[in-house]
């Protein structure tokens, strides 16, 4: 049994809260059960230097946790003055999530930013950042077109991501904080509504895995993200 009581392949309740924010061009409050990331969508006209003139645009995020997104409060990585490791790594993947998914030709030589804030963390902060990232993309790229800027969205398929492991022996999907921090082998699964895969990170923890075992992962990771690529539509449209 989970502590959380849920079956092997029940996500935790998912919430997508959008038009949150009333200056971005998209916003969305997600939540994975205790898990909540603030994510907005910001357009902007300037491009980083090495793209200007080259006919296309850019997608980037940024990541960053509360103070008190856990359960001891943390420092302000800005007062520290400089980024952790985690963070670029993280930012970093959001990043290539969504570009992956989006025709940057199309976007014109405009860069969309997106920043993804913890304000609670129980596990899964990158997955929730990821999966809610594209519903404010959706949204501020939505804009564009009803502002008639752009003809038709650059956005040309979905992109979510969920965390799966190895919990107790047993395969399970959508990892909270307490089985995270007592998982076996765990991973996180990026991928596309279309079946494309972005990206797999997956770790032995405390042992190898079986390829048997990866494609259980595998599997609970595809029927998530399925459910998930549902309640951002149903976001997007509402």
């Amino acid at each position: 049994m989970r502590p959380s009581g849920r079956a092997p392949d029940q996500l935790r309740p998912v919430t997508l809260e959008t038009r949150v924010n009333r200056y971005a061009e998209g916003s969305c409050l997600i939540g994975f059960g205790h898990t909540r990331v603030l994510v907005t969508a910001s357009v902007e006209d300037s491009l980083p230097p090495w793209l200007r003139g080259k006919g296309q645009g850019w997608v980037t995020a940024e990541y960053g946790m509360l103070p008190r997104a856990t359960h001891t409060r943390g420092r302000r990585e800005a007062a520290a003055g400089k980024q952790s490791g985690r963070t670029q790594e993280i930012q970093r993947l959001i990043g290539r999530s969504l570009r992956a998914v989006v025709d940057l030709k199309a976007l014109g030589e405009r860069q969309v930013l997106i920043d993804c804030d913890v304000v609670q963390a129980d596990g899964g902060t990158r997955t929730a950042a990821i999966t809610g990232a594209w519903v404010a993309l959706k949204m501020a790229t939505d804009h564009l077109v009803a502002e008639e800027v752009l003809k038709q969205s650059p956005v040309i398929d979905q992109v979510a991501a969920v965390s799966c492991g190895i919990f107790e022996g047993h395969s399970v999907l959508d990892l909270d904080y307490e089985e995270d921090s007592n998982a076996e082998a765990d991973s996180n699964f990026v991928l596309t509504a279309q079946g494309g895969i972005v990206e797999i990170q997956a770790t032995g923890e405390k042992r190898g895995f079986a390829r048997t075992e990866f494609d259980q992962l595998f599997n609970l990771a595809q029927s998530g993200c399925a459910e998930l690529f549902r309640l951002q539509r149903q976001a997007v449209e509402a």
